[in-house]
């Protein structure tokens, strides 16, 4: 009878799992960046109520909030193909999805799940920032602009660090599903090692704690970042 439990299969799992760390951190990074303008974009047409956009903006908040992110990357790797084949129906053109990286739906899907969730934190963090404020800056002759610029996005922004940090450790978890649609991702490349020698708990003990020293540095970095960034509150 082999052995029940393996820690020198675990230790030398190590090396051979962290070869897909790049790419999960792209994924994870990619669809951050990407994510927060979306976030932002949408966070600003709903806090100024544009109107028409406002209403999308809200229906699109509530599918993403409501339906799990799998379906979501689903969706648009099914989606965008047959999106482009009935383009290609109506309008006569030759679009091709065929050379396009599995990465690139992947960052679409994540993106789109994070900006509706960043978008939730931009919008509180600009309706945390005191009305008076913003009065007394249009009291002195700033524009919209001006006042957004200089008194409402420096103190929102400091106030959306701590759930911007847990979104971004949410999509680093969140990538772990891409290997639905044949990425090798951290996840998929422990799957793959664990195959080799069917010792799974072990694989999946060593990649719970990846992940997890990834989150905490995640976390311990943009801890710091929030300190920066409201070095300009007065402390009383």
């Amino acid at each position: 009878m082999g052995k029940i439990f393996d820690p020198v299969f675990m230790i030398n799992s190590v090396p051979e799992i962290l070869r897909a760390l790049p790419i999960t951190l792209l994924l994870a990074v990619s669809s951050m960046a990407v994510g927060l303008i979306i976030g932002v974009v949408v966070a600003l047409i709903r806090y100024f109520r544009v109107r028409g956009l406002a209403q999308i903006a809200k229906v699109y908040v509530s599918f993403i909030r409501g339906t799990p992110a799998l379906v979501q990357i689903m969706l648009v790797y099914f989606g965008i193909p047959l999106t482009l084949r009935a383009v290609n129906a109506y309008w006569g053109t030759e679009l091709n999805i065929n050379g396009v990286p599995r990465e690139f739906f992947a960052v679409v899907a994540l993106s789109l799940n994070a900006g509706a969730y960043m978008s939730e934190t931009v919008r509180g963090a600009l309706q945390s920032v005191d009305i008076g404020q913003i009065e007394a800056a249009y009291s002195i002759s700033m524009t919209v602009s001006q006042a957004m610029r200089r008194i409402v996005i420096p103190q929102a922004f400091a106030a959306a660090i701590p759930a911007l940090a847990n979104t971004l450790v949410s999509l680093i978890k969140e990538t772990s599903l891409v290997f639905t649609i044949s990425i090798v991702d951290l996840m998929a490349q422990a799957r793959i090692v664990g195959s080799r020698g069917y010792r799974f708990f072990e694989i999946y003990v060593v990649i719970s704690l990846i992940y997890w020293a990834i989150s905490t540095v995640i976390s311990r970095g943009l801890s710091f970042a929030e300190k920066a960034a409201r070095k300009h509150e007065r402390s009383f």
